[in-house]
């Protein structure tokens, strides 16, 4: 519907900044032509889109411009309660920041879907550990997670399957929770191949703030 792709085009404005007619149509999966044509229909609605020309060149939002306006639908807004496993969010650090997002987005629905969300947290619980299993102790994650991020290389003490220890340098690609237990994917320094490393064997982790590509 035209009406859910203005919308989408507004929140893309938005959240990117400038963007070509080019880059929004291949997000809307529409021709530029559509883009011209939603982009004037904007405009005309009192949206205060800019349009500049050449190569840097592309359409955003006047300076200040935002909308409160999430367009966010009753299963939409549901899932959105439904995404987050409490436990891996807290083991990362984020558990405080999740709980506030959630709240903040309950705040901002109307009556019923907010409702229907509260209804949702109270009689649906995500838990990923396996039953009848300790959790993984994982002290080193939210350090790992970092190295994630920033794209930096990490020394770590490892401990193997069969008990050796070994210092490595590692380029860390992503985390990975699999049945509750944690997994970082990273090639060793020196090495093309990507492996994987039960974050819980792990005896220390160092940032060396050294990027890699």
């Amino acid at each position: 519907m035209r009406a859910d792709r203005l919308l989408s085009l507004l929140l893309l404005l938005q959240n990117r900044g400038r963007m070509t007619a080019t880059e929004l149509a291949a997000e809307l999966e529409v021709s530029p032509r559509t883009v011209y044509r939603d982009i004037e229909a904007l405009g005309a609605a009192g949206i205060p889109v800019r349009s500049e020309r050449g190569p840097e060149g592309g359409y955003s939002l006047m300076d200040g411009y935002r909308t409160r306006l999430t367009g966010l639908s009753d299963a939409e807004a549901e899932s959105l309660f439904l995404a987050g496993v409490p436990g891996a969010a807290r083991e990362l650090g984020l558990g405080a920041v999740l709980a506030t997002a959630q709240l903040k987005l309950q705040a901002a629905l109307p009556p019923g879907p907010a409702d229907r969300a509260r209804r949702l947290q109270d009689r649906f619980h995500l838990d990923a550990p396996a039953w009848f299993r300790d959790a993984d102790p994982v002290p080193h994650l939210a350090s790992v997670a970092h190295a994630v991020w920033e794209q930096h290389t990490l020394r770590v003490q490892y401990r193997a399957w069969g008990g050796t220890v070994a210092e490595r340098e590692l380029h860390p690609l992503g985390l990975v929770l699999k049945g509750g237990i944690w997994y970082a994917v990273a090639t060793p320094a020196g090495t093309p191949t990507p492996r994987t490393y039960r974050i819980s064997r792990l005896l220390s982790a160092e940032a060396t703030h050294t990027p890699f590509d």
